[in-house]
C-alpha cells in the first residue's frame, strides 16, 4: 500500500519474456491491471528483458496487448570505453584497451573477468575453458532468440574470417544474397552487427558500398579465436589456441577495435570545437585503391578531417603522415584546409614530431592523450 498520494510505486519485473513463456496471456492480463488500476494511481511499473525479439513483440509491437502504453524504453548499451576504464585504475592504457577489445563494454563480462590477473589468465579461465563461463556464451545468446541458430553462426562466422561484402557472404556461405536480409536485419537489431559505408556517402541506406561487421568485441573475438578452434578445445587442449591468439590478436583484433576507439575519441574531440573546422560526422572511408581510417566531414559532407591509427610496438615515423596525405590528394578534392590527426599507442619518432610542431594543422595522440608539440 502507498503511505502518501503523492509517493510513487515503482514495480519492476525483470525478464519478463520469461512469464510470456510460461503464461501467453499474460501480457493481456497486465494489460488489463493497468487499464483498469494502475493508470489510475501513482505507479511506475517498469518491464526488462535480455531476449530482444520477444520484448519487442510483447511491449512495443503493434499487435501486443501492451502497444500504446509505455511512457519510454531503453535499450540498454555497452559501457563506452572512457567509462570502461574506471574499472582498470591501476592499469596502462594498451592493458585496458586489449581487454575492452576481448570482453566490450557488456558490464556482466567485465565483472566476471578479475581484474587483479592478466588478460591471458582470465581468457584460458573464463573463455577457453570449455567449463567457462563465456565458452558457450554466443550458443546461450543466440539460443535465446532463435531455435535454429546454424544460419546465424554461419553468417558471423564468416564476417570474423575477414568477408564484409554481401557478396562475399554470400558466396563463402553459398546462397543468395536475397536470402541473406532477413538474418542479417535480425543481426543488426540485435546489436550483434552493423552495416558501414564511407562516412562520405550522402545516401548511406541506399549505397552499395555496404560492409558489415560484428559490433560487438566478445562476440568478435569468440568467432575469430574460439570456435574455429573448438575442436582442440573440446579435449582440453588450450595450448593451440593461445598460439592463434597470440600471434594474431593484436594485428586481427585489437587494432581493429583501437581504430573504432580513436574515431570515437575523434568525435568527441570535434563535438567539442578540438579542431578548427567545423566537423558534423566522423567515419572511415574507402574506395577500390585505398582505405583511410579516421575522416571527418562538416556541414556540407565536405571532408575536412583525416586520420591514421596505428597500434604498434613501434613509434609511427613521418613517412606515414606521408602516406596518408598522399591518399588524400589522390582522393580528395580542395585539401588545402584539411586537418590531419595521427593516433599512435607507442608515440612518434622525432622527425615526425618536429614536422607537427611546424603544421599547426596536424594533431598527434598517443592513446588517446594529446602530444604536446
Amino acid at each position: 500500500m502507498l503511505s502518501s498520494k503523492n509517493e510513487k510505486m515503482i514495480i519492476v519485473i525483470d525478464e519478463y519474456q520469461y512469464l510470456t513463456i510460461g503464461n501467453k496471456a499474460i501480457s493481456s492480463v497486465i494489460q488489463k491491471i493497468w487499464d483498469e488500476m494502475l493508470n489510475k494511481r501513482n505507479v511506475m511499473l517498469i518491464l526488462c528483458g535480455s531476449i530482444i525479439s520477444m520484448m519487442y513483440s510483447e511491449t512495443l509491437n503493434y499487435t501486443s496487448p501492451l502497444y500504446g502504453r509505455r511512457t519510454a524504453q531503453i535499450n540498454l548499451k555497452p559501457l563506452k570505453f572512457e567509462d570502461y576504464r574506471l574499472f582498470f585504475e591501476n592499469r596502462k592504457t594498451e592493458e585496458i584497451v586489449e581487454f575492452y577489445s576481448v570482453t566490450g563494454g557488456v558490464p556482466r563480462y567485465v565483472e566476471i573477468f578479475d581484474r587483479k590477473k592478466n588478460l591471458k589468465e582470465n581468457m584460458i579461465e573464463h573463455i577457453l575453458d570449455k567449463n567457462g563461463f563465456l565458452y558457450e556464451e554466443p550458443y546461450f545468446l543466440l539460443g535465446k532468440e532463435f531455435k535454429e541458430i546454424g544460419t546465424y553462426f554461419s553468417i558471423l562466422k564468416t564476417i570474423s574470417s575477414g568477408s564484409h561484402k554481401l557478396s562475399e557472404i554470400a558466396t563463402k556461405m553459398a546462397v543468395g544474397q536475397n536470402s541473406l536480409g532477413y538474418y542479417l536485419g535480425v543481426l543488426s537489431k540485435m546489436d550483434l552487427i552493423y552495416r558501414d559505408v564511407p562516412v562520405t556517402e550522402k545516401n548511406p541506406e541506399k549505397s552499395k558500398k555496404g560492409l558489415y561487421f560484428i559490433k560487438d568485441n566478445f562476440i568478435s573475438f569468440w568467432f575469430k579465436f574460439v570456435y574455429p578452434n573448438r575442436s582442440f578445445l573440446e579435449i582440453g587442449d588450450t595450448e593451440y589456441t593461445l598460439k592463434k591468439i597470440e600471434s594474431d590478436f593484436i594485428e586481427k583484433h585489437v587494432s581493429f577495435v583501437y581504430e573504432k576507439l580513436c574515431r570515437e575519441y575523434a568525435t568527441k574531440l570535434a563535438s567539442n570545437g578540438y579542431f578548427s573546422s567545423k566537423i558534423t560526422k566522423i567515419g572511415r572511408w574507402w574506395n577500390k585503391n585505398a582505405e583511410i581510417d579516421i575522416v571527418g566531414v562538416d556541414e556540407e559532407s565536405k571532408a575536412k578531417l583525416f586520420g591514421e591509427c596505428k597500434y604498434t610496438s613501434k613509434p609511427v615515423e613521418l613517412n606515414i603522415f606521408f602516406e596518408l596525405l598522399n591518399k588524400v590528394e589522390k582522393n580528395f578534392k580542395n585539401v588545402d584546409d584539411s586537418e590531419f590527426v595521427i593516433c599512435s599507442k607507442s608515440g612518434f619518432s622525432k622527425e615526425l614530431l618536429d614536422y607537427a610542431k611546424n603544421n599547426k594543422n596536424v594533431y598527434l595522440f598517443n592513446l588517446f592523450k594529446p602530444v604536446n608539440v
